[in-house]
């Protein structure tokens, strides 16, 4: 393992930046390999391209002869373009992507073939649903499922293949994949969003919801991470002592890029580019070696879409120039981790984002109805958020003051704060023409039309407004963006339903115009709501304090987090918005909290064989040699020996001090799993890795990192910190 270190560093020394050939102009390259509307219009007929359009704006269902059509024009510019196969790319609850590639080649007989892709495989496909994480809805020999074409994201060729964008269901008709409940909840918005938008605007009829994510990582070189064991395993490092500069001194953030991290980008970019990601974004980040990347804004199920393919570009790409692409939430100890936030707005199909505010009184009620439903959903499901962003790798970084904490908040700013107040002292009932006149000219009127800058951000916020979007900030680097967008998408739609049932009732029962009925729910929302609102330091003891007295949940562990997800408010919500059947919500519960049991399991496991296999035989190995000197001072200088060998013998005790506790609980750790693995209930055997075999992380990691800063450098098994974090 030491060789293994030493020839990792060596070849780590010797890369030199790749060089990238790119287009200067990236409007030029902008979405070349990708079958949009612009591709469409060359190669479909007027009555293909008016029924895909058809089903992308309006969600029509497309004729079969339509996707006949379709499919052939496909293969057509495919072909075009060297591509030889096609795939349904789809993504299965493993929270990845997936893809079966089959040729376009077809045999006639006599000898000859043509290239064949025809409506049937262009619109559904079986691959194998038992293989996939299904909650056991699915068993070995039930293997049939499919997938089926989703028209509103584009195709798209990666190398040579044509992707298709799809849904993945079982053969009984449960949805597998993160897809599928999306596309139901955004369905969900659009109706009731644009049902609310029609007391201000008639011409509505479609509210579209959008997403901008900004994803972080680090760039580890190859061969480095090839030498650590943990890294290739679990995609983080179990050991490593902090090396002596970390982040401390602030040098890394928005510093100049690195040569290779930059040539890295550069072609990340331009493949974006190629697909129709909007890549706009580039920068160091916090930690050494940790970047971001974040796109423009887009429609949500695209942009999630976009997300889940550039995770596979970057290890692609990353390869390329001899870079391991790190998405771990926490993959180095004493760093900052990453994550992904998640930027998320509402908009019309006349041209209004609903949370940005106008520049009208009338706008701006608007603006806060919308404003005001979102803080009243988030309220009422604050846990359901908490558990939407729950996983293993996540419960590293949430409240590590580096990232929001685990207790979910709205931040709103001063100027908001004040507003709301003085909107939850409006007079019950009905409003008289002077105070109507009064509340929109000194509340709702006084709203700027852009609130970008009105107050500082609060980075500790899980989920802040910021000028015209909510930042859903707690999502964790590794997370599927679907499945915040799901949740987040529901239980706004679900709280705008109400809303506009309540708004209603109170102009039929109360004889209310429509202002004073949604004036008069609006401020009852606001009191509801007020626990939820908070502008301090989420980092704070005081808030923990502060948040368990206003009722917030505080779930600091997945398994805590994830019994939300099947209680009878959350399958409720479900199923009344259409997005999810109870089997449905029940299975990804059993999914994600299996998920989080094997892979701790498997760090279990890695820990247990890289400290007792790598790091104890390495540090046996240095005692025989400090014995071996030690001996050899007694032979010179004979009684006297030990004034000669004090630092030696010190050495040999405090390593067999620690030989001994990495040993002990280890044996202990294993114990501990063993019993785990006998527990039958999924839940239970959760909770046991959680807190009874993962607490001995820490306490095998403390004696491993003890062990690094005693070892002869020379002698050391595994890379350290300073050379994962500090190599160009």
């Amino acid at each position: 393992m030491a060789r293994l270190r030493f020839h990792a560093l060596a070849e780590a020394s010797k890369r030199k930046p790749v060089k990238v050939i790119e287009d200067s102009k990236r409007s030029v390259l902008f979405g070349e390999n990708v079958f949009n509307e612009n591709t469409m219009r060359q190669y479909l007929t007027k009555d293909a391209f008016k029924g895909v359009m058809s089903a992308i704006d309006e969600g029509t269902k497309i004729d079969r002869k339509i996707a006949d059509q379709v499919s052939s024009a496909m293969k057509e510019w495919a072909l075009s373009k060297g591509v030889t196969h096609y795939t349904h790319w789809f993504q299965p609850l493993t929270g990845a992507t997936a893809e079966k590639h089959d040729a376009f080649f077809e045999t006639i007989g006599g000898g000859m073939a043509i290239e064949k892709f025809g409506g049937n495989e262009l619109v559904q496909q079986e691959p194998d649903a038992s293989s996939f994480p299904n909650g056991g809805i699915r068993n070995t020999f039930e293997a049939r499922g499919y997938t089926a074409w989703d028209p509103t994201s584009p195709a798209f060729i990666y190398g040579t293949t044509l992707s298709i964008p799809t849904i993945f269901v079982a053969y009984t008709g449960e949805a597998l994949d993160n897809k599928t409940p999306l596309l139901r909840a955004l369905q969900a918005m659009d109706s009731t969003a644009t049902a609310v938008c029609k007391y201000f605007d008639k011409n509505v009829k479609k509210v579209t919801s959008s997403l901008g994510w900004e994803q972080e990582y680090f760039l580890i070189d190859q061969a480095l991470a090839e030498s650590r064991p943990d890294i290739i395993l679990t995609g983080r490092t179990l050991l490593g002592h902090s090396p002596a500069k970390g982040q401390q001194l602030d040098d890394h953030y928005f510093g100049s890029i690195p040569g290779r991290a930059l040539n890295f980008m550069r072609d990340l970019e331009t493949e974006c580019m190629l697909l129709g990601i909007p890549a706009k974004t580039r920068h160091n980040e916090v930690a050494p070696n940790q970047f971001e990347l974040a796109p423009i804004y887009e429609e949500a199920n695209l942009a999630v879409d976009h997300n889940s393919l550039l995770m596979d570009l970057m290890g692609k790409v990353g390869a390329r120039h001899h870079f391991k692409v790190m998405l771990h939430e926490k993959p180095f100890a004493g760093v900052n981790g990453s994550g992904k936030h998640n930027n998320w707005s509402l908009s019309t199909d006349t041209g209004i984002n609903l949370l940005s505010p106008g520049k009208t009184p009338m706008s701006n009620l608007q603006f806060l109805t919308f404003f005001i439903n979102t803080i009243k959903a988030v309220n009422d499901n604050e846990e359901l958020l908490r558990a939407v962003i729950a996983s293993a790798s996540n419960d590293h970084r949430l409240g590590a003051n580096e990232a929001p904490p685990a207790i979910i908040s709205v931040f709103i700013g001063a100027q908001l704060t004040k507003v709301l107040d003085e909107l939850e002292n409006v007079t019950n009932g009905k409003l008289s023409p002077e105070e109507k006149t009064d509340l929109k000219l000194n509340v709702v009127g006084k709203i700027p039309d852009v609130l970008l800058d009105n107050t500082d951000r609060n980075r500790t916020s899980p989920f802040a407004f910021t000028g015209n979007k909510f930042e859903f900030r707690a999502v964790g680097s590794t997370a599927n963006c679907a499945k915040p967008m799901k949740v987040l998408n529901t239980i706004v739609a679900k709280q705008l339903k109400d809303f506009k049932i309540e708004v209603d009732k109170l102009i039929e029962t109360k004889d209310l115009k429509k202002d004073e009925a949604i004036f008069n729910v609006l401020r009852e929302y606001i009191k509801a709501s007020k626990r939820i609102l908070f502008e301090g330091n989420g980092y704070g003891a005081e808030w923990e304090k502060e948040a368990k007295k206003r009722g917030l949940s505080n779930n600091k562990t997945t398994p805590e987090a994830l019994k939300v997800k099947i209680s009878k408010k959350t399958i409720a919500l479900f199923e009344e918005m259409n997005v999810m059947s109870s089997v449905e919500t029940v299975v990804r519960y059993e999914v994600e909290i299996e998920e989080y049991t094997k892979r701790i399991q498997i760090e279990s496991r890695v820990l247990g064989d890289i400290a007792g296999n790598h790091v104890v035989p390495t540090a046996v190995r240095y005692q025989n040699l400090l014995i071996k000197n030690v001996t050899g001072l007694k032979a010179i200088f004979g009684k006297d020996f030990e004034k000669h060998a004090a630092e030696q013998i010190q050495l040999i005790k405090g390593i067999s001090g620690h030989i001994e506790g990495i040993h002990s609980k280890i044996d202990k750790m294993i114990n501990a799993r063993k019993k785990a693995n006998k527990i039958e209930n999924i839940e239970a055997m959760a909770e046991a890795y959680c807190f009874k075999v993962k607490p001995f992380f820490d306490e095998i990691r403390y004696h491993c990192d003890k062990l690094e800063l005693m070892i002869d450098d020379e002698l050391w098994p595994l890379t350290k910190y300073r050379e994962l974090l500090f190599t160009r």
